[in-house]
C-alpha cells in the first residue's frame, strides 16, 4: 500500500460538473485531489442548446453564478446550474485547465474519451524528467447531475481500491477489469511518465 495518499486529478471538459463532483467526494474521503478541465473555454448550458454560456478559465465560480442569476435566475435554478456553481465555489475559486498544471499525480481520471485523448496528448508532449509513472484512466460519465454523482462514487471506489493495493503497477489492470464488469462501463488505461 502506498505510504502517501494517492495524488489524484479528475478531469472533464469544463471543470464544472463531473470533475467537481468527484473532487468533492474524493476530498471528503481524504484523498489528495485536484480537478481540471481540458477545453479552451468553460461552457455551461444556456437558454438553448446552441446558446451555451461561455467563460474564460480565469472566471471564478462566483462570477459565473452572479452572471447567470442576472441573466435568468429561474432557468438556472431549475436546471441545477446555480446549485452546481454553489457547490463548486465551496471547493475552489475557479476552474483550472489541466494543460496549465505542472503538478505530478499518481492517477489522472478522465470522464470522457475526448478528454482522455487531450490529457494523453498533453502528458506525452511534456519533456520527461523524473520518469515517475502516472496512470491515466478514462471512465465515460454522461454530463448531467445524476450521472456525475454516480460517476463520482464509482471513481471514489476505484481510488480506494487502488490506494489499498500492495503493488499498484502490477494490480491495476486486473482491478480495472473487475470495475468494468461490475459497473458495465468500459475503462481505458494508459501509463505515461513525468
Amino acid at each position: 500500500m502506498p505510504s502517501h495518499p494517492l495524488r489524484v486529478a479528475v478531469v472533464c471538459s469544463s471543470n464544472q460538473n463531473r470533475s467537481m463532483e468527484a473532487h468533492n467526494i474524493l476530498s471528503k474521503r481524504g484523498f489528495d485531489v485536484r480537478s481540471f478541465g481540458t477545453g479552451s473555454h468553460v461552457k455551461l448550458p444556456g437558454p438553448a442548446p446552441d446558446k451555451p454560456n461561455v467563460y474564460d478559465f480565469k472566471t471564478t465560480y462566483v462570477q459565473m453564478y452572479n452572471d447567470l442569476v442576472r441573466k435568468d435566475k429561474e432557468l438556472y435554478t431549475q436546471n441545477g446550474i446555480l446549485h452546481m456553481l454553489d457547490r463548486n465555489k465551496r471547493i475552489k475559486s475557479k476552474p483550472e485547465r489541466f494543460q496549465n498544471c505542472k503538478d505530478k499525480f499518481d492517477l489522472v481520471i478522465t470522464c470522457e474519451e475526448r478528454v482522455y485523448d487531450q490529457v494523453l496528448e498533453d502528458l506525452n508532449s511534456r519533456e520527461q524528467e523524473t520518469l515517475q509513472p502516472v496512470h491515466v484512466i478514462n471512465v465515460d460519465i454522461q454530463d448531467n447531475h445524476e450521472e456525475a454523482t454516480l460517476g463520482a462514487f464509482l471513481i471514489c471506489e476505484l481510488c480506494q481500491c487502488i490506494q489499498h493495493t500492495d503493488d499498484m503497477e502490477n494490480e491495476i489492470d486486473e482491478l480495472l477489469q473487475e470495475f468494468e464488469e461490475k459497473s458495465n462501463r468500459p475503462f481505458l488505461h494508459t501509463v505515461c511518465f513525468y
